[in-house]
């Protein structure tokens, strides 16, 4: 699986446009090792965070807090299955919980170039399977502090990154957008563990300079030989409020069928999908 958890963490990787010399896994300086060029930082993050095993699955639970401290909850089934390392992917969400969204279900084909991403949503209560625009990506996924964007990944083409600072513990790039028009945010920086090379903090920063989203790994472990972030936050660092996503029964190269991922699956969703 494409480390799943990853799927609700956020965009990372990108094609670097500059190839700046740094230390691979976190040599000292003037060891006698190959230098890792920021595309291959990026390219790394990459694969750590979305392609993981070529399948898989997870359990999440949102817990969505407002600014006020009023709390509710999400909880749903992540399918995840690779068409090319690297490159495109298929995710199927199926919600369990609570009542309001129970049995909706979320269908991304992912498409990594010039082509949008294909998405689907099945509404149960008007029995009704919706496309959704390419420009809704960017909005919040289920009411929560998460967007739509942040379940298949932000694509690869979409930024410009540069590699800021190597500390001893993290590499960290600043991302631009190409496009700032189509997006809310002037750029992000992204903090990318040297040794497992998962994206662990990234900022998001408006046109004023500030800081006004924030997502983050709060736990990693080893689930079938792969590091995977196990909790993770995104936060409204002006407004106020977060939602804290927790992850369980991950599981990786299950086997998933291409039929998993097509629309007539959205109303009678797999097994794999159910608790």
């Amino acid at each position: 699986m494409n480390d799943l958890p990853k799927i609700a963490l956020w965009a990372v990787a990108a094609l670097a446009t500059l190839t700046l010399p740094v230390l691979a896994d976190g040599e000292a300086p003037g060891a006698d090792k190959k230098e890792l060029t920021v595309d291959e930082i990026v390219h790394k993050a990459n694969l750590a965070a979305y392609y993981q095993g070529a399948d898989g699955r997870s359990n999440v639970k949102m817990t969505i807090k407002d600014a006020g401290g009023s709390t509710r909850e999400r909880e749903f089934t992540v399918l995840r299955k690779t068409v090319k390392e690297g490159g495109d992917q298929k995710f199927f969400v199926h919600f369990h919980q609570p009542s309001d969204v129970r049995r909706m279900t979320y269908l991304v084909w992912k498409h990594v170039g010039d082509q949008d991403d294909d998405r689907w949503l099945y509404m149960p209560a008007l029995d009704l399977v919706k496309r959704i625009a390419a420009g809704d990506k960017r909005t919040s996924f289920v009411g929560s502090h998460f967007l739509y964007e942040d379940i298949s990944g932000r694509d690869v083409n979409d930024d410009t990154h540069t590699l800021a600072e190597t500390t001893d513990k993290h590499y960290v790039l600043k991302n631009v957008p190409k496009d700032p028009k189509a997006v809310e945010f002037a750029s992000y920086t992204v903090w990318i563990d040297r040794t497992t090379f998962l994206p662990m903090k990234a900022e998001y920063l408006n046109d004023q300079g500030k800081v006004y989203r924030v997502v983050e790994a709060l736990e990693v472990k080893t689930i079938d030989g792969f590091p995977t972030v196990v909790r993770s936050v995104a936060r409204d660092a002006l407004g106020g409020g977060e939602t804290v996503s927790e992850f369980s029964d991950i599981r990786y190269n299950i086997d998933l069928k291409d039929d998993v991922f097509e629309e007539r699956s959205l109303r009678r969703p797999p097994r794999e999908a159910r608790k």
